[in-house]
């Protein structure tokens, strides 16, 4: 597409349509076709940054072959100039109405996801693992796994996005790595990163360890609980045997408010949830390991996290 066009789009990139800011640049909700109306995301690289052009590349070669249900889909992308004669580069995605999963987490205390929802969400998350560790064409790591790159569509399905940091790996195998240093996020970045270790799939199942506790906790592995060494996995190993001192409060509000089942009258809602929030929490603490080796595979998490859920959510329990 042309910088025109996206200009247009954008109104000239103003600040009303901004949706979002990371690391290497902005996006922005533009329409692109007005008889359509129909909307895109545009995320427009900051070239003064350091490495903003390389993410861009990055992105594209890890995009341009994979087609996925839970990756956010790149639709086309600008590589031009603008009106004062500077380098442009642009991709557009799909745009994704209800935002992203650490916005849901963390700013939404009166609307947050109930149970059911989040095991969607980690279910979808781990499905798009999977796809890019094990079955597309060329193996690819992620690198910077995070709620705020996973965004969710008009139906809550969790989509992973911002491939800026990925590596494409040229053999299929857990331990394949790549020279290229790696940079991700604090409290996400898999330990063995910090102590110079090279990239590997295993990198992005410790990320998704720390999601998938996240999600049940709703704390982040930033929060000021967390110091001193002390983390995420050491704060719900040490708690475990207590669930509900540490599963976040406001789902378990919302599971008080949607308990109005024969399950509850039977009397076995409770022991049946603790059970399986017990399993959830295990898998969490499994992905996220200090020891790669001891981390579950993508694939196998996709298979226990869809065991939970056919095991606990009978039909007509969400309606």
């Amino acid at each position: 597409m042309s910088y025109r066009e996206l200009h247009k789009a954008t109104e000239g990139f103003s600040h009303e349509n901004l949706i979002g800011s990371g690391t290497f640049g902005s996006v922005y909700k533009g329409i692109l076709n007005s008889q359509e109306q129909r909307s895109f995301a545009i995320k427009v690289f900051d070239l003064q940054k350091n490495g903003a052009s390389k993410s861009f590349v990055a992105e594209c070669r890890a995009l341009r072959n994979m087609r996925h249900r839970n990756l956010v889909r790149v639709v086309t992308c600008c590589s031009s100039q603008d009106y004062q004669g500077r380098e442009f580069k642009s991709l557009i995605y799909e745009f994704m109405s209800n935002g992203d999963l650490d916005t849901w987490l963390h700013n939404r205390s009166d609307n947050t996801l109930n149970l059911l929802q989040r095991l969607n969400v980690a279910i979808d998350v781990a499905s798009a693992l999977n796809y890019v560790h094990n079955e597309a064409e060329t193996p690819i790591v992620h690198c910077d796994l995070k709620p705020s790159n996973v965004l969710l569509d008009e139906n809550l399905i969790g989509c992973v996005a911002d491939f800026g940091l990925a590596r494409l790996l040229q053999e299929k195998a857990n331990n394949t790595s790549s020279s290229i240093g790696i940079r991700g996020s604090i409290g996400y970045a898999a330990p063995e990163y910090g102590m110079g270790s090279q990239v590997s799939t295993l990198g992005d199942v410790y990320s998704y360890g720390v999601l998938l506790l996240e999600l049940l906790t709703g704390k982040r592995p930033t929060d000021d609980l967390f110091n001193d060494g002390f983390n995420h996995h050491d704060y719900v190993k040490i708690a475990l045997p207590q669930l509900w001192k540490i599963v976040d409060p406001l789902l378990l509000r919302r599971e008080a408010e949607n308990y109005q089942s024969e399950i509850v009258q039977e009397g076995e809602g409770e022991d049946k949830m603790n059970q399986h929030l017990l399993a959830l929490f295990t898998i969490g603490l499994s992905c996220s390991s200090q020891v790669p080796g001891e981390r579950m595979e993508t694939k196998d998490v996709v298979n226990e996290l869809t065991k939970i859920k056919s095991g606990f959510f009978p039909d007509f329990y969400y309606g």
